[in-house]
Parts: structure tokens; sequence; C-alpha cells
């Protein structure tokens, strides 16, 4: 086992950036941008994470690490990609408050999936949801029978609301 002191570590290396500071900051928002948008349109609401969700999140946060990134080496670097990964959510969430259209870019509309105790298959089918799936929704509800729901919809953070009869 190697002893590493202090007088051995590169300093310099270790803050100051290998590439252009601009580079990184237009690396991080054109990936954040990628990511975003395609978790938004192409995945359900964060409040209905399957196991396959948690494997696509993390297997993007992998695949886009370099697109991103680089081949950066500086803690600097990864301050400010993660500086700017923050900048941007907020943003959003920040324009989602004050804009209309960032807040239908931001946040989906509801889908209704059940209307007067009767399953709306085709707005299902649209959320990727089966029958049973909804049903253990509705339980976690307290709902034990489809005719208990006047209204069920999937709300935009993925989470159901059900009123009932």
């Amino acid at each position: 086992m190697k002893t590493i002191l202090v007088s051995d570590i590169n300093w310099h290396d270790m803050f100051v950036p290998g590439m252009s500071i601009w580079e990184v900051i237009i690396r991080g928002t054109i990936t954040y941008w990628f990511c975003f948008l395609y978790i938004r349109f192409f995945r359900r609401g964060a409040g209905q994470l399957g196991i396959s969700d948690l494997l696509l999140i993390t297997l993007i946060s992998d695949a886009a690490q370099n697109a991103m990134a680089g081949d950066y080496t500086s803690i600097t670097e990864g301050f400010i990609l993660v500086g700017i990964l923050v900048t941007w959510d907020y943003a959003i969430n920040w324009l989602g408050y004050r804009s209309v259209f960032f807040a239908k870019i931001g946040e989906p509309d509801p889908v209704l999936l059940v209307k007067n105790g009767v399953m709306l298959r085709q707005n299902m089918k649209k959320e990727l949801i089966t029958a049973s799936e909804l049903m253990g929704m509705l339980r976690e509800q307290g709902i034990e029978q489809l005719t208990d729901v006047k209204s069920c919809y999937m709300e935009s953070s993925g989470n159901i609301s059900v009123i009932t009869r």
C-alpha cells in the first residue's frame, strides 16, 4: 500500500479546468434539456416510478455523463456542471410558476382514467397503465370497487387523485 503525502497531490490539476468553462456550461445545458424533454414527453410522472423507470434514469445519467462532461478532471469543472444542472432545474420550476407556456411544458395536464365507474382504456393506454395497476392505485386510496369512483385522474406528478360518488 502506497502512502500519498499532501505534497504529492497535484493541486493545480485538481482545481484548474482542463477545458473551457463555456464548453462545460454548453454541454451541461444541452444534456439537461435533452434529458428533461425526453423524460417529460416519454415517461410517466415521478410519483409512479417503477423498477424500469429507475433503471432508465440510472442509465441515462451514466450515458449522458460523457456527453455532458467530456473528459473533465478538475473539481472546478464538476462544481460548474452540477451548478448548471441545478440552475436549469430551478429555472424551469420558476418559469413554470411565472408562465403558462412553461407550466404546460413542465407539467402535463391531468389525464382522466376513470369516469363514472368506467375505466377509460384509451387514456390508460396513453399513460401505459394496466387495469391491475390502476386498481392497485385505487386500493391505496381506500377504494375497493370501481363503481365507487366518480372520476380518477393521473396528475402531473404521476400520482392519482380520486373523486368518489
